[in-house]
């Protein structure tokens, strides 16, 4: 008897509805269950109107609250950040700026906000303040927005991949290879940071350490990727990976998320191809499933370009970024054309570039790359066959033997996207790249096994998530597009 009861108690429960559902209903005089956080309260002794939003949305719905029905002493508990429950009935809004609200007829707080000490009050909040206070950040809209725009764009990726028959692949987080070469990881090590274990030369000795050697967090999945490439065909990582480079500028974070596609039987060409109409369908689908959020956003770009001189401000919107992306073939340009054009551009000529172009073989800069997509040729560009004593071992080498088949795409406002190749297939030329680096061989004889049986043309590229994540949200600081940012100086939360 006990159990029938329950059941028919909870068959009685009114199922909450998400607002963003509420937003969209066409059918209004209907009773809805609805929860959520309070962002402002405004009214007087007959009447209160609460904006409540749950995140399913930028939009909060107004739940219209009468003292008759709904208590004085529980209306007092409704502040700014306060969580309610409200039980009432979805009719016609007889305000601007919404379709429907809806009537209260019972609400009950859940947990209270003290509003002389909740962080988050109904007024504009510098993106500095909000980074000491990550953990309530993502209750404003614009971390809301940001939240839910890069579950949106992960997604897509995931989709993207699987509709073309890629298989998803984890690589290793914990790794003993500098995929990069670059030296800048963050070890890892269970010895005691007092009392290590040395060796007869004094140094640390890590055949003591957990794994046996030295290892450290992973730059990247691209060396264990290409072992899935040449063995199932086609394979994406989409991961953590780490950097401890002491930087603090606006486009370096030491935790980041990596997308890497590596595929067999992949020339250069194909790679481009690839690569641009993942870029495209990403742009795409964050113009056609996140209309809300990118137009909460690009008005609030709208409104700090304000404040901006005209020569600093965006000559596009941030839609038209997106669209400009989507609907543009992508210029392919070779790095040496690139130079050619840069050297004789007028911001060179009239040293208004802080990095002057001198000459072939100088490293591009963010303004530069800005310059031939904004300016030359007014279309994203992936440029190609990079000096190769600019860029990686495993690139592969061109016939000239001065330049390595690279490429890397440039968007406006951002400079490049994405980086990439069509690998060194053949093991002679790869061993000399890697002697000539001073890339330890012995650290890598199982990379250089793909090339020793069974090897094969190859090429992938990668995608920094969170760069993907400030040209989508228009935000120009990296901190801002990932929930917890990891930064000299700052673990927290």
């Amino acid at each position: 008897m006990r159990f029938f009861l329950n059941t028919i108690a909870g068959a009685m429960k009114t199922r909450r509805t998400k607002i963003s559902e509420l937003l969209k209903s066409e059918q209004t005089g209907i009773d809805v269950h609805v929860k959520g956080w309070v962002r402002t309260k405004r009214g007087n002794k007959h009447v209160s109107f609460i904006a409540l939003n749950d995140g399913s949305s930028i939009n909060s719905i107004q739940i219209v609250a009468d003292p008759a029905i709904i208590s004085e002493e529980t209306l007092k508990k409704v502040t700014t950040g306060a969580s309610i429950a409200v039980d009432g009935q979805l009719v016609e809004s007889q305000g601007a700026g919404q379709s429907v609200e809806v009537h209260a007829k019972s609400l009950e707080v859940l947990g209270v906000a003290d509003p002389e000490k909740y962080p988050l009050q109904p007024k504009k909040h510098s993106f500095e303040f909000l980074r000491d206070i990550a953990h309530l950040r993502p209750r404003t809209n614009t971390f809301g927005a940001v939240l839910r725009m890069r579950h949106a764009m992960s997604f897509a990726v995931h989709k993207f991949f699987n509709d073309k028959g890629f298989n998803y692949m984890h690589t290793p987080i914990i790794t003993g290879s500098d995929a990069e070469g670059a030296g800048e990881m963050f070890r890892v090590t269970t010895l005691d940071a007092n009392t290590p274990p040395l060796g007869e030369d004094g140094k640390v000795d890590f055949t003591e350490d957990f794994f046996g050697k030295e290892t450290n967090l992973t730059v990247s999945g691209q060396l264990e990727g290409e072992l899935g490439a040449t063995a199932v065909g086609e394979i994406y990582t989409f991961g953590p990976t780490f950097r401890a480079e002491n930087s603090n500028t606006t486009r370096h974070l030491a935790e980041f998320w990596m997308i890497e596609p590596e595929m067999a039987f992949y020339d250069l060409e194909d790679n481009m191809d690839l690569a641009e109409e993942f870029l495209k369908y990403l742009t795409q689908y964050a113009l056609d499933h996140c209309a809300d959020d990118l137009a909460f956003l690009e008005n609030r770009l709208l409104d700090e370009e304000k404040n901006k001189p005209a020569n600093e401000r965006s000559e596009m919107t941030l839609t038209e970024k997106l669209r400009f992306v989507a609907e543009n073939n992508f210029e392919r340009v070779t790095y040496t054309e690139a130079i050619d054009i840069l050297r004789n551009s007028n911001p060179n000529k009239k040293k208004k570039f802080q990095y002057l172009v001198e000459g072939w073989g100088t490293d591009l800069q963010s303004e530069h790359e800005r310059y031939l997509v904004e300016k030359h040729f007014k279309k994203p560009v992936i440029l190609t066959n990079y000096p190769k004593d600019i860029k990686s071992f495993y690139m592969r080498m061109d016939d000239d033997g001065k330049t390595v088949a690279a490429m890397d795409i440039l968007f406006p406002g951002i400079g490049e996207i994405v980086g990439g190749s069509q690998r060194e297939e053949r093991l002679e030329v790869l061993v000399n790249r890697m002697d000539e680096m001073g890339v330890p061989k012995e650290d890598l004889e199982w990379y250089l096994d793909t090339r020793r049986y069974g090897t094969v043309p190859h090429s992938g590229f990668g995608l920094g998530f969170e760069r993907l994540m400030i040209f989508v949200t228009g935000l120009g600081n990296i901190r801002d597009v990932i929930p917890f940012p990891r930064t000299p100086g700052n673990a927290e939360f």
